[in-house]
């Protein structure tokens, strides 16, 4: 089915791959190829793909060494009737990633803190899904399939920025979660709560509080740090402009 005129399917799923903490993640059984399913936390690299955080002791872990192909589902969780909530199954193979393990760890630990207690444990190792496509379903008439560079974030070119998000993201979480507040009340219209800053990326920050999370997607693409900072401070008067 085609879009309708004013819906914009890379938009929407790349917000959900962004804001998504849990999601069903399919593998498949050595020697029957039988399909897997478990629930599974997750957050998101810099370009959006997904990350997890995996025991080597699960079934589905054995099963990714075995056969690196997965599907991942993720969804809305709206209010109501769960079917009416947009939702993208996203295929591709799952890849141990011990060259990024810092880059991961610290972005999944922004996501999930209480990670913390087992990160360290042996048996658990990160990995990182690559996409080879996905299907949205957004509702009638928005059912789209999309490809990587459709939902992903280009990191071209952006390599200055990639080396500021980390301090960034440090920056804004202890001194200035007033700002942190002010995005997510007047710009997102999200109700008062203790968000903080979980990453940042040339098209847009994360923003969570307890378990509700929330992207504000900058109006242009941002490529170094003091790009970056240009763009807080903009966003911020500009949600100021919005208060008064």
């Amino acid at each position: 089915m085609e879009p309708t005129s004013d819906f914009d399917p890379g938009k929407l799923a790349k917000s959900l791959l962004r804001r998504s903490r849990q999601g069903a993640l399919a593998t498949l059984m050595p020697g029957s190829g039988d399909p897997y399913c478990s629930l599974v936390n997750l957050a998101s690299h810099l370009d959006g793909s997904p990350i997890l955080l995996i025991s080597r002791l699960a079934v589905h872990t054995r099963n990714i060494l075995a056969d690196s192909r997965v599907s991942l589902m993720l969804d809305e969780r709206a209010a109501g009737d769960p079917l009416e909530g947009a939702r993208i199954m996203l295929s591709g193979r799952a890849e141990q990633a011990e060259d990024e393990r810092d880059l991961l760890q610290r972005r999944y630990l922004n996501a999930h803190p209480a990670a913390e207690a087992f990160v360290s444990f042996k048996d658990f190792a990160f990995f990182r899904i690559r996409p080879a496509g996905t299907h949205l379903v957004a509702g009638f008439g928005r059912i789209v399939d999309l490809k990587p560079e459709q939902f992903l974030t280009d990191l071209a070119g952006t390599e200055d920025l990639l080396a500021a998000e980390e301090g960034a993201v440090e920056h804004m979480n202890a001194d200035h979660r007033a700002a942190m507040g002010l995005y997510a009340t007047r710009l997102l219209g999200a109700p008062a709560g203790d968000w903080r800053c979980t990453g940042c990326d040339p098209e847009g920050i994360d923003m969570q509080d307890g378990q509700t999370t929330l992207r504000l997607d900058f109006p242009e693409r941002v490529a170094d740090g003091t790009a970056l900072r240009k763009m807080l401070v903009r966003l911020v008067g500009e949600a100021r402009a919005k208060t008064d």
